[in-house]
């Protein structure tokens, strides 16, 4: 099988914020062309092991390819990270070392001709990551009325020409494929503004929309505290303001004991801490990386690592028996005696 061009985000950042070390076990949320996953494998040769995640098939099959090397120390699934818990679980892939979440489109997926997700291309308006989902971007646009259009692309593209270009698509509506689409936008804006042609945003909302990208993100980053182990590295890579500041705020929250808003007399939410900061200031690419992978330009990495808390311990002690876990023992120990996969 030949296996496509692509080029990962962040590469040597992203394993040195995992802190990837031999033995270790990792899990990469968004396999993608498997490049990031290769570089952890690689790193944490001999003896490491990763579970790769990826809820388009495509993907999956052009990871197995690259990643056919590493065969005995890799299982890849064909599912959304929305349930990265459950499959974790499932396959018995916890605690781990670190957490991987590579967000967005994937050039692989921009590059496909046939999936609606670029305006480069004419195809059918679908943009859907996975085919079982049922509701594609043509659905969006030609069922939503022109208030909820609007709403959506001015929140999900913080396109501040939403209104004239939900009045546009209502207007020519039906629109089933992705020129259309492009052209009316055009029609209601003019054409291009700046840097970018005037259809991104609007393309970049329906994505989100299409996918559930943000609810789905929120719930995914909750669930990873529970899989990691102790000291166990958070790194997420976004791409647009929405992502980064979804990240942002919840390794925030997570990093400090008490939520309470501001002048509250007394804390009342017995919020613990769950996870240290590691980059207090964003990572984003080098001017070399920008030249070489302009995809990267908008790339920004945050890191964080899991704490000890009485709530991870408890979690601990009822999911594996004594004498594997009790109190002192460090998760590097723990994560040595976890039966490998």
């Amino acid at each position: 099988m030949l296996v496509p061009t692509h080029v990962p985000v962040l590469l040597q950042e992203t394993v040195e914020a995992l802190a990837v070390q031999v033995g270790g076990r990792y899990v990469d949320c968004t396999l993608g062309g498997g490049g990031h996953a290769a570089a952890i494998l690689d790193q944490s040769s001999p003896g490491g092991q990763l579970l790769g995640i990826d809820a388009d098939p495509e993907a999956i099959k052009i990871a197995k390819a690259r990643l056919d090397a590493y065969s005995g120390s890799i299982l890849l699934v064909n599912e959304n990270f929305v349930n990265l818990q459950a499959i974790c679980l499932k396959h018995d892939f916890s605690p781990v070392h670190g957490i991987l979440f590579d967000l967005g489109l994937s050039s692989l997926q921009l590059n496909s001709n046939g999936r609606g997700f670029s305006f480069q291309h004419d195809a059918p308006l679908d943009m859907r990551f996975s085919p079982s989902q049922e509701v594609t971007a043509a659905d969006i646009i030609n069922t939503s009325s022109e208030a909820k259009l609007a709403r959506l692309i001015k929140i999900y593209g913080e396109e501040g020409y939403s209104h004239q270009i939900a009045r546009h698509i209502v207007q020519e509506r039906p629109i089933r494929t992705t020129l259309q689409l492009a052209q009316t936008i055009e029609q209601a804006v003019g054409t291009r503004r700046g840097r970018i042609h005037p259809a991104t945003r609007t393309f970049q909302a329906l994505r989100i929309a299409v996918n559930h990208e943000l609810e789905h993100l929120e719930a995914a980053l909750k669930q990873a505290i529970n899989l990691l182990g102790f000291d166990g590295r958070l790194v997420v890579i976004s791409y647009h303001s929405l992502e980064d500041r979804i990240v942002k705020q919840f390794m925030h929250q997570e990093s400090r004991d008490c939520i309470c808003p501001p002048g509250t007399p007394a804390c009342i939410c017995q919020h613990t801490a769950s996870l240290q900061l590691i980059n207090k200031k964003v990572i984003t690419p080098s001017p070399a990386e920008v030249q070489l992978n302009p995809r990267s330009r908008s790339a920004k990495l945050r890191t964080a690592k899991r704490i000890d808390t009485q709530d991870n311990l408890a979690w601990l002690k009822n999911a594996f028996p004594p004498p594997m876990v009790k109190a002192g023992v460090m998760g590097s120990n723990l994560l040595k005696n976890r039966r490998a996969f």
